[in-house]
């Protein structure tokens, strides 16, 4: 089958914008309607597979250059160029696959909204945004989209508006929306330089020289904002769980690729042939974003805030392979920055498809239940098992477990890491090592925060009245949950596909590309060369099987037939109580006893009962946040002590006005005396 061209994929994907618009338009008329809200989410999933079909053909095709569409919209350039090249093929790939998929789910989780009407129509919107901004291939427009998808996906946390928490946590989102895009208003500003060119062709030809650095340390700070790299990651814990579950999913899983698609653009297209340095500020941060993203998991018992953290932990994951490529690119080592860039771009795709399951999941339990809180939750396996089981099929994918996808990402990220010894540079040999540790610890940490999240909330007895009572989710829901899993399983037994469908997008920024991966025999995948490191995902998940029979039929063969039930051990308490269970506290204890004091600053006071009472122990346990409170909160405080002074200006007299007055002119009149 012939693949369209380039000018046709470009129309299409415009097209596809303009249709979201026109059922944003349409949602705000029918979204009061069951069947309304059904029918925009329908159209959703439909013109997302659309898109997903067209970014796949444009990524595939011969062509490697833009075809670039001229719309006769836009300042300061009397137009907007929009089309496809093989970066935002990828990325507009990664996008719609997921948003296609969470869309079906909403169709039948979407209408259980509080208020549709605040959802519905801001819902396609938001997926415009998202896909302008991958389309553009002007400075104007990618502002533009980037805007438009922060303050739609803003509407979508602050929809239950009634909630006085979920008010701060929309205020906080849209002020670091806000931060984030005024920094890339500066970077596109010192890229243009003084001709003004704002089309990316035009930055690429003519970009001034020597303000890279500086162009990397917005670009690190304008889409990390978005993306949630430490210390910009205070709005994702919020906005998250006040989000409604299938915009959470877009918001982790896909909204945040976004973030790190502007600045794979950026950096590694516009700003540039970067310094080895540029890739200490990065990997600093990205080591540091993963650590803390999964140790601050851990201490969570809310569901949505515990993934809201553990997205901060693989957006770190993904920017040390982002760091990697450039210390690798600026010393020559082509070979090793195509593997590192692939590592980073192949984990956007996983986490684009195992976080919008997990949250997915988390939503059809948040529906069931009513509860967020993992000690209110416990035996939904029971009553809920295709959400049980798909749940378990993303923790083992976001745990870096095979054969799921989310560990072939982070071996070819380890695998990039143990080139470093080729660096020429003593500074970034020393420090690629350390980051490796952390990314090794990081991982450990998450299987174990995630063995907390299913085991508490899935396995057990139910601790409450509503998760006693709990009941599966609909078909949609259902269907969609599965579609995720099936995929994440998939990329993990076939990751030589996913590589070679890469590698046109490495090509385009490196010049080089990793060898074709889907000829290798079995399967198998050899990122560098066969004698130092291969991975086969189909054999791996054959042996587990094998495994898991054969320990199986051991068991049965030589274990005793006789079936024994007995009470479970209760702790010494002689009621089988649900308080006797193991909860997500004293999980979390060992891991809070030894970051506590120097992560969470965390206190502990046990209340023990007086001699001959059976009532158990009392454990009440303070974690803080301590980058909000070192960094947020003394601007908080100044902000409102200097607004509180200046609000009284508002109840002055007439004579103190007329001062005020008096004294600007005066000191204008000065400062333009000065500088004549």
């Amino acid at each position: 089958m012939s693949i369209p061209s380039p000018w046709l994929l470009s129309e299409l994907a415009a097209g596809a914008i303009g249709v979201l618009l026109m059922l944003s338009a349409l949602g705000s008329l029918i979204a009061r309607r069951p069947l309304g809200s059904r029918l925009i989410y329908g159209a959703c999933t439909l013109v997302c597979g659309a898109l997903t079909a067209t970014a796949l053909a444009a990524l595939l095709g011969p062509s490697p250059h833009p075809a670039m569409l001229q719309l006769p919209v836009g300042l300061p350039l009397d137009h907007t160029l929009i089309g496809f090249d093989r970066l935002s093929a990828a990325f507009v790939l990664i996008v719609n696959l997921a948003t296609a998929i969470v869309s079906g789910y909403a169709i039948g989780y979407g209408v259980h909204a509080r208020e549709p009407r605040r959802v519905v129509p801001f819902y396609p919107a938001f997926v415009a945004g998202m896909n302008l901004v991958l389309l553009a291939q002007d400075a104007f427009s990618f502002l533009i989209g980037w805007e438009f998808m922060s303050l739609a996906s803003w509407a979508l946390v602050v929809s239950d508006h009634t909630s006085a928490e979920n008010r701060r946590a929309a205020l906080v989102y849209l002020i670091m929306a806000t931060g984030g895009a005024l920094t890339l208003l500066f970077g596109f500003g010192l890229l243009a330089g003084s001709a003004g060119g704002y089309t990316f062709d035009e930055i690429r030809r003519a970009a001034p020289a020597g303000v890279g650095p500086l162009v990397l340390v917005l670009a690190l700070v304008g889409t990390g904002s978005k993306a949630g790299l430490v210390p910009l990651h205070a709005w994702l814990p919020l906005a998250h769980p006040a989000a409604p579950s299938h915009v959470s999913a877009l918001m982790s899983g896909v909204m945040t690729k976004v973030a790190v698609y502007g600045f794979v653009r950026i950096v590694f297209d516009l700003a540039g042939a970067p310094a080895w340095w540029w890739s200490l500020p990065v990997l600093l941060v990205a080591a540091v974003t993963t650590l803390l993203g999964v140790l601050y998991a851990l201490m969570e018992h809310d569901l949505k805030r515990l993934l809201a953290y553990h997205t901060v932990e693989n957006i770190g994951i993904i920017f040390i392979g982002l760091g990697l490529a450039l210390a690798f690119e600026a010393t020559g080592l082509k070979s090793a920055a195509a593997l590192s860039l692939t590592a980073a771009i192949f984990h956007v795709f996983n986490h684009s498809l195992f976080k919008s399951l997990l949250f997915l999941g988390s939503g059809a339990v948040l529906h069931a239940t009513g509860e967020r809180d993992m000690e209110q939750l416990g035996g939904l396996i029971h009553r809920m098992p295709v959400t049980a089981v798909t749940f378990l099929a993303g923790c083992i994918a976001i745990s870096a477990l095979p054969p799921f996808n989310g560990f072939v990402s982070e071996w070819l990220t380890f695998q990039a890491i143990l080139l470093s010894p080729q660096l020429p540079q003593w500074v970034p040999r020393l420090l690629v090592p350390a980051v490796g540790a952390t990314l090794a610890c990081s991982a450990a940490l998450a299987a174990t925060c995630f063995v907390k999240a299913f085991g508490i909330s899935f396995l057990g007895r139910a601790r409450s009245t509503n998760a006693s009572t709990a009941h599966e989710t609909d078909g949609f829901s259902q269907g969609a949950m599965l579609l995720l899993a099936c995929a994440c399983l998939a990329a993990g037994l076939l990751p030589g596909y996913v590589i070679d469908a890469l590698a046109p997008v490495t090509q385009l920024l490196l010049g080089t590309r990793l060898a074709v991966q889907s000829a290798q025999p079995w399967l198998r995948i050899v990122p560098i060369d066969p004698a130092r490191s291969a991975y086969d995902g189909a054999l791996v998940a054959v042996m587990i099987v094998v495994a898991a029979a054969t320990t199986a039929l051991v068991v049965r063969r030589f274990a005793s037939h006789a079936l024994r039930r007995s009470a479970p051990w209760d702790c010494g308490f002689p009621d089988a109580s649900t308080a006797t269970q193991y909860t997500a506290g004293s999980f979390a204890q060992p891991i809070r006893r030894v970051f506590g004091s120097a992560v969470f600053r965390a206190r502990e006071r046990v209340t023990m009962p007086e001699p001959g009472d059976s009532s158990p122990a009392r454990l009440e346990v303070d974690v803080h946040d301590t980058l909000w409170e070192t960094l947020y909160v003394p601007v908080v405080r100044l902000v409102d002590a200097v607004t509180e002074r200046v609000n009284r200006m508002q109840f002055l007299t007439i004579r103190s006005y007329l001062t005020l007055v008096f004294a600007a002119l005066v000191l204008l009149l000065v400062i333009v005396g000065g500088w004549r």
